[in-house]
């Protein structure tokens, strides 16, 4: 049996049910759709040079990879491939034939550094220390089961405070966008990110096909989005925030917990069962939120890296 490692084909529907698939197999905490896996790969900003890999055995697919230069950072020559393998697959030369593939591709593209997403358990750490990674920060999964247990009750806003949902916003999207770029540049993270294309946000974030605007809560100051929590679906009954987050102005005031709050009361009355949700290690604050939800931790993932010579 032969493992190969081709691009995916974005028009050949089989190959992002495979993509899709395997992603859910290997890291069922996260949100993966064969339609989203197509809006990935097609809106993705160009200079990105963005990729998905996969790791065909007889033709099926058993493992793999998406590829991308941060180009939306201000530190030149960052880059990531993060690496998945289908549990009942692996120790057959997938991983290792997708991240030889990646590293080339990125080395080519003038990536010097190299970020990892691995799951934290002992086969996925000695893979990646096996190959020159080094180990740095790390976050949590966290699963909430919406059918079956208790959320805080609803509550009121403050005087000036008022509850939307991003769908309110369809027509004028901006405000969403400058809230976005505001919280997500202060966000955990190796590699420091900036919003500046409004056009790429809308096609990589706004359009995306697991954004449900009708769950996700924005809370407004005056008038004004202070703070939001941000909804993904996978059309079944899955629910996953992608963003919680609120302007550095307006912190202090319990607003990013009043709009999570309002948006999985909203995903419970529309038939979501579980919720999941992502908090770097270190994220105290936000991590006491989440287990205030009922949210438990179930999975730990860690971000390694290496530098490319």
């Amino acid at each position: 049996m032969t493992v190969i490692v081709r691009d995916l084909r974005p028009d050949v529907r089989a190959d992002a049910e495979g993509f899709s698939d395997t992603r859910r197999l290997a890291l069922p905490y996260m949100l993966s759709t064969p339609e989203s896996v197509v809006h990935t790969l097609t809106h993705v900003h160009p200079d990105a040079h963005f990729g998905q890999l996969i790791a065909e055995e007889d033709g099926e697919i058993i493992g793999t990879a998406q590829v991308s230069v941060a180009h939306d950072s201000p530190e030149p020559g960052q880059g990531s491939a993060n690496i998945y393998v289908r549990p009942d697959r692996r120790n057959r030369g997938a991983g290792s034939l997708l991240l030889r593939t990646a590293q080339e591709r990125l080395g080519r593209l003038g990536v010097t550094k190299l970020f990892a997403w691995v799951l934290d358990e002992p086969d996925n750490r000695a893979f990646a220390e096996r190959h020159g990674f080094r180990a740095s920060r790390s976050a949590w999964f966290l699963r909430l089961d919406l059918a079956g247990g208790t959320l805080p009750p609803r509550q009121e806003p403050p005087s000036g405070v008022e509850l939307r949902t991003a769908a309110d916003f369809a027509d004028d999207p901006r405000p969403v966008f400058e809230l976005d770029a505001a919280t997500s540049s202060d966000e955990p993270s190796d590699i420091d990110v900036e919003f500046t294309d409004y056009e790429a946000w809308l096609e990589e974030h706004w359009k995306h096909p697991l954004l449900n605007r009708d769950l996700t809560t924005v809370a407004l100051v005056d008038g004004r989005p202070a703070a939001f929590s941000v909804a993904y679906t996978d059309g079944d009954s899955r629910y996953a925030t992608a963003m919680t987050g609120t302007a550095r102005e307006f912190r202090g005031r319990g607003l990013a917990k009043l709009a999570k709050n309002d948006s999985l009361h909203r995903a419970r009355t529309a038939g979501c069962t579980e919720a999941f949700t992502g908090n770097d290690t270190g994220n105290e604050p936000m991590i006491a939120i989440n287990k205030w939800f009922g949210y438990e931790i179930c999975a730990k993932e860690v971000r390694y890296v290496r530098e490319l010579g």
